[in-house]
């Protein structure tokens, strides 16, 4: 079909529903060639119950792999047909359980034959194939329950996307971005203090010409992101890993995770041993990104911001 030429695997789901389609219009025409009064969407249930043992419909649900309300609803519709009849459980008179009927039983020889016949002619169309779709669909069934499609094209997405990012170190035509993308944020949630002011308007001379870096993420070789690193001094800490800013549309990239692990490589190149933060805890995903990368919360505060309400600190392994 030039259609699905043209697609490829990308209409996966189009392609198998209308399989599905055409082997449920033909199903409509078997069950009333053997006189079956059923449709197609109830042989699950019809099969289970076939076997002769009153089930809930949980455990029916739990069996065929279909919702509670999806087998609730078929259960009604068969009742409504006569060849289903509930009743209390015997061991529980606080559940119901759900049996065939006399006409359901009846009906479940006829549909003995019928399930003899279809599986001949399944089997014909299979030796006639080079391919089990059968063994197929059972290993789609069984990747797919490891690891969804969504995620699958989540993760596909992530690594398409970040072939377009790269991390740079600063230069003065990124100072704009620098201060643009960290005073969106602050300014989102707190206010610019006199710090901000001094590393936002000056890097060169409070952060690089004191031993410090920056480091800059471009995103199709636009400025993105950012993210400084500041030398301290300090008797425990080498550097502060300060100003990481992301911009809301690029947000989901991994941008910021990126960064801070370039960061950190570079504290470690420069003979960093203990690397210091301080943050608020409103900033709910920089905070994830630090505990990811194995930053550890500090029991005393010492602030240099007003809106800091958390310290942590890396100790870099050898």
């Amino acid at each position: 079909m030039d259609f699905f030429n043209q697609t490829g695997k990308l209409a996966i789901g189009s392609r198998l529903r209308m399989l599905t389609d055409k082997i449920t219009v033909d199903a409509a025409a078997i069950y009333k060639m053997f006189g079956v009064d059923l449709k197609p969407k109830w042989f699950p249930v019809f099969f289970v119950l076939s076997r002769g043992e009153a089930k809930t419909i949980t455990s029916i649900a739990r069996e065929i792999g279909h919702s509670h309300p999806s087998v609730s609803n078929i259960i009604k519709e068969m009742v409504a047909k006569g060849l289903v009849k509930e009743s209390k459980d015997k061991s529980d008179g606080r559940r119901n359980v759900v049996m065939l009927s006399a006409k359901g039983k009846k009906m479940s020889d006829s549909f003995a034959e019928q399930c003899v016949d279809v599986t001949t002619a399944i089997e014909e169309i299979t030796r006639q194939t080079r391919n089990d779709l059968w063994k197929a669909i059972e290993e789609w069934e069984e990747l797919l329950s490891d690891k969804s499609l969504l995620q699958r094209v989540k993760e596909a997405k992530m690594v398409r996307e970040n072939q377009d990012i790269r991390i740079v170190p600063y230069e003065p035509c990124y100072q704009p971005a620098f201060r643009a993308l960290n005073e969106e944020w602050i300014t989102a949630y707190f206010r610019m203090e006199k710090a901000d002011y001094k590393a936002l308007d000056h890097p060169q001379e409070y952060i690089l010409d004191k031993g410090g870096t920056i480091l800059v993420a471009l995103y199709k070789n636009e400025p993105v992101g950012v993210c400084a690193l500041c030398k301290m001094d300090h008797p425990l800490y080498d550097y502060e890993l300060t100003k990481l800013a992301v911009s809301p549309a690029v947000q989901g990239k991994g941008i910021g995770v990126l960064l801070c692990e370039a960061v950190v490589n570079k504290a470690k190149e420069l003979g960093g041993k203990r690397i210091f933060i301080e943050s608020n805890t409103r900033l709910k995903p920089a905070i994830h990104i630090y505990h990811k990368l194995g930053f550890k919360e500090l029991s005393e505060y010492h602030t240099t911001y007003e809106r800091g309400d958390i310290q942590m600190e890396l100790i870099i392994e050898e």
